[in-house]
């Protein structure tokens, strides 16, 4: 049986919840940190379940599973909530989703009516909404107000609440958001009760938040995560007034979306821990590639098909339903058994008939056949390991010489794709990426080919009309002075 204690005084209580409290023998508190608490008498707390929790969902799981052990015990057990029973008690609302307990729920007076009392407004009038102060960003996003915000019980949730709104003007002229007033309700149904009249600069300065702390936000000058909107809106804008953008259509705009993926790439390749300006970098390329992703959707929103929101829902949804070790009650043991859990979902959504369905043809090459044969491995279509695949590259390599001696060019590009296939065979079972080793050795020997032409132009070299053996000893010149530098690099031109 699941009680509420009321918003705070004894006063409060009903005498149906007291009735049950007398009845009932084994009786629970999720928290002694109320003022009706010791109503309940003889009862154990679960206090310490908060102290030694790292989160609030290890919290609620622990609670949820102590109760319904309880109740299998004794067969009727109580336990008694601050407030009501059913409002924001994630333990009550775990509870009557589990299936070995019945639960009785004993109707009882929240925060919310004192709450609507001392504000003096009637929320279904002013459309108030109520928000979890935990969840804030999320679940006010775009919003202006009337808001009440609960689970404010300490100063970094307010600090988090704080910093959902962007701490500049808005493009509209709107207030500074930091002279946008609020108020505190402290202690409401207890002789402690306080009101406090402040600004969303200050609130989470002016009082000691707790358990019996809530927010009232009557109207925001800009609505929640307005960054992201203005960035949303701009993309629109930019659709409907910009001749060029207004031109671009879903195919001309692959090779902008490649390339700003490429640039993400070279951003976090050039990541420095000691060097705040990379990050700087990567903000910039990150930015561009979000905006081919606004342009897509901006694109499908004027032609009726979907929208921004679409995408973010899709995504959302997607990612819970591949998550059940996070967000339902699967058990992993490790990383492999999550990314395995994550295919047999993924067949199973998509209906798919074939291990290489939905690996994008687009791909980079390499990539693509690193993704091929790691699909085809996991059905025991492989080599046991590198020693199987290495000979491969010989047999390949001879089979391309003697295509290149026959003179057929299609011959020789298919043997040429074949050798390449074989190396990337190689590199997988050697746990290499060939995309990104392949992409470094380039790297290395572009570096190296412009010391060369430094080195050159140092010398009064011209090389366009400089011999091989020229070019070679510079080459080797460099080699030596960049292994050197490096003594790990073994590679040869």
């Amino acid at each position: 049986m699941c009680v509420g204690l009321g918003p705070g005084s004894e006063g409060h209580v009903t005498i149906e919840t007291l009735d049950a409290i007398a009845r009932v023998e084994t009786r629970f508190l999720r928290t002694s940190r109320h003022p009706s608490a010791h109503l309940v008498g003889d009862a154990t707390s679960f206090d310490d379940v908060y102290e030694r929790a790292d989160q609030f969902a290890d919290v609620y799981a622990e609670i949820a599973e102590t109760l319904v052990g309880a109740a299998v015990e004794h067969g009727e057990v109580l336990y008694a909530v601050p407030g009501s029973p059913l409002v924001l008690e994630r333990t009550v609302a775990t509870l009557r989703n589990d299936q070995r307990v019945t639960v009785e729920l004993l109707p009882a007076m929240s925060f919310l009516d004192v709450c609507w009392a001392r504000l003096g407004i009637d929320p279904v009038e002013a459309g108030v909404r109520l928000i979890d102060g935990h969840d804030f960003a999320a679940a006010a996003a775009g919003d202006r107000g009337p808001m009440l915000v609960a689970h404010t019980h300490a100063k970094w949730v307010l600090s988090d609440i704080k910093l959902a709104i962007d701490d500049a003007d808005g493009d509209d002229g709107d207030d500074h958001p930091g002279d946008t007033p609020v108020v505190l309700l402290c202690s409401l149904g207890t002789p402690d009760e306080k009101l406090v009249h402040t600004t969303w600069a200050e609130m989470d300065h002016v009082v000691e938040a707790d358990h019996l702390t809530s927010l009232y936000i009557p109207a925001l000058g800009v609505p929640v995560a307005s960054g992201y909107q203005r960035f949303h809106q701009l993309a629109r804008t930019l659709r409907e007034q910009c001749p060029w953008d207004m031109e671009q259509t879903h195919s001309s705009l692959v090779p902008y979306l490649l390339e700003e993926t490429y640039e993400v790439v070279d951003a976090l390749a050039a990541l420095d821990a000691d060097d705040p300006s990379t990050d700087e970098h990567l903000i910039e390329e990150l930015g561009d590639l979000l905006y081919q992703i606004e342009f897509h959707a901006t694109i499908a929103e004027q032609e009726g098909r979907f929208t921004i929101a679409d995408v973010t829902t899709g995504i959302h949804d997607k990612l819970v339903r591949r998550h059940p070790h996070v967000f339902g009650d699967v058990t992993v043991g490790d990383a492999d058994e999550v990314l395995t859990n994550w295919e047999a979902i993924k067949r199973a959504e998509k209906a798919r008939t074939s291990i290489f369905d939905g690996i994008p043809t687009s791909l980079p090459s390499l990539a693509y056949a690193q993704k091929v044969q790691k699909k085809a491995a996991k059905l025991g279509f492989d080599w046991p390991d590198v020693h199987g695949a290495l000979p491969k590259v010989a047999e390949e390599t001879n089979e391309l010489m003697v295509a290149a001696n026959g003179g057929d060019p299609d011959d020789v590009i298919d043997e040429a794709g074949d050798l390449l296939f074989a190396v990337v065979n190689v590199a997988r079972h050697l746990g290499v990426d060939a995309e990104v080793a392949l992409r470094a050795a380039t790297n290395k020997f572009r570096r190296r080919f412009v010391a060369v032409e430094q080195l050159a132009a140092d010398r009064g070299i011209d090389l366009h009309n400089s011999d091989l053996a020229t070019l070679d000893a510079l080459w080797d010149e460099v080699k030596l002075a960049d292994s050197a530098v490096d003594p790990t690099d073994r590679a040869t031109r």
